[in-house]
């Protein structure tokens, strides 16, 4: 009599809830990572607009230094633009050029150049 082939095993509940609990925490992390994403697009949105909206109070201000005798006011405005725009551009670029941005390239860097050392040495060995 011929055997009957085994039917396929079926996963383990126990692995079926880790599988199950590796997705949600892997959806979860995309969720937190799109929610942040959304967060700081909306940041650069507001910023760009307030950056707008003081440069060409900036502008007007420098319009009226030459027209009007009360520069005192408008001098002490202008230097408070000029540090509201320094502050912008710097939270506009902050992101820019985090740690998280650059840490896998730096990564493939580490480990490319070391590999590269790494067969260097055993060329370098093997040619003597």
């Amino acid at each position: 009599m011929p055997q009957q082939p085994l039917p396929p095993s079926s996963p383990e509940p126990n692995q079926e809830a880790r599988n199950t609990q590796e997705f949600e925490e892997a959806f979860s992390d995309v969720e937190r990572s799109l929610q942040s994403l959304l967060d700081r697009y909306h940041q650069v949105q507001r910023d760009q607009q307030q950056q707008t909206q003081l440069q060409q109070r900036r502008e007007q201000i420098k319009r009226e230094l030459h027209r009007t005798s009360n520069r005192r006011s408008l001098q002490a405005e202008l230097k408070r633009i000029k540090e509201q725009l320094e502050t912008i551009e710097l939270n506009l670029e902050s992101q820019l050029f985090s740690w998280g941005s650059l840490k896998e390239p730096f990564w493939q860097a580490i480990r490319f150049g070391g590999l590269g050392i790494a067969i260097g040495w055993i060329l370098k060995s093997c040619a003597n």
